[in-house]
Parts: C-alpha cells; structure tokens; sequence
C-alpha cells in the first residue's frame, strides 16, 4: 500500500484541535494499515518525528430513511503523537 493511500483525511473537531495543541494529531486511515504504516506514512509526509500512534476502530452508525434502515461503513482512525516541539503545519488556522 502506498503511503498517500494510508492517509484519508484530518479529522477536526473540538477535541481534536486541543489535542493538536499538545502534539496529537487524528487522521481517518485505510481500513488494511496498522501502526507502523500509520506512522511511516505521516513522518514521511509530513518530516516529523512520530513518537506513538493509537488507532480505533469505529463502527459505522445506522440510519433510518423512513422505513429502510441502513448501516454506514465502519471506518478507522488513528491518533498520531509527535516528538516534543514538532507540528504539522496543516492544522494551523484550523
């Protein structure tokens, strides 16, 4: 898998955005990586120092659309934890 297939998109919410204050970073990730792609693929993208990654899986919710109820797919994601005075840049201004 190449690395720019590992990383989906940033997740930012309120939470995530305190968290990106103390150097933890939250990426919606492929479904088939695991940590030590999660983590090759943000120092390479990214040329930081990747200390821990903690990956989750989610499970998709259910939604009703009137009588048919459906299932969303189930997703992964991982928190990435930097090295002491690193960031990403792309979370600035968020």
């Amino acid at each position: 898998m190449h690395i720019y297939e590992i990383l989906k998109r940033p997740i930012v919410t309120e939470k995530t955005t305190l968290q990106g204050e103390q150097g933890r970073y939250t990426f919606e990730v492929d479904s088939r990586a695991n940590k030590h792609q999660v983590k090759e693929a943000v120092e390479k993208i990214f040329n930081v120092e990747v200390r821990s990654v903690n990956i989750i899986n989610m499970p998709g919710k259910r939604h009703a659309y009137g009588r048919h109820i459906s299932k969303a797919r189930p997703w992964k994601k991982a928190t990435v934890k930097l090295a002491e005075g690193q960031s990403i840049g792309f979370f600035e201004g968020v």
